[in-house]
């Protein structure tokens, strides 16, 4: 019983990483292949060129769906928390 229920714990903490991180990932790594396809194309190779976009997109995406991914991490945080108070009965 125990160890189910630590393997579903960590394979449950995964996916709730996975979803949390997913709206900061994801514009910066859409944002970082149409920049690097417009540098390769221009011949630009300007290393600071990505970052300002990069950084406006990660900004406008958290602020948009931070709410979504912190309400993810807080369920996921008060669950283990009743978990873990059930485990010594």
């Amino acid at each position: 019983m125990g160890e189910d229920l630590v393997a579903d714990s960590l394979a449950r903490a995964f996916r709730v990483l996975m979803l949390a991180s997913l709206p900061a990932l994801l514009p910066a790594l859409l944002i970082g292949l149409v920049v690097g396809l417009v540098q390769a194309a221009t011949s630009i190779q300007e290393a600071t060129l990505s970052f300002i976009p990069k950084l406006v997109g990660v900004f406008l995406a958290l602020l948009f769906f931070g709410g979504l991914a912190g309400g993810i991490l807080m369920d996921f945080t008060r669950d283990m928390l009743q978990a873990a108070s059930l485990v010594g009965r």
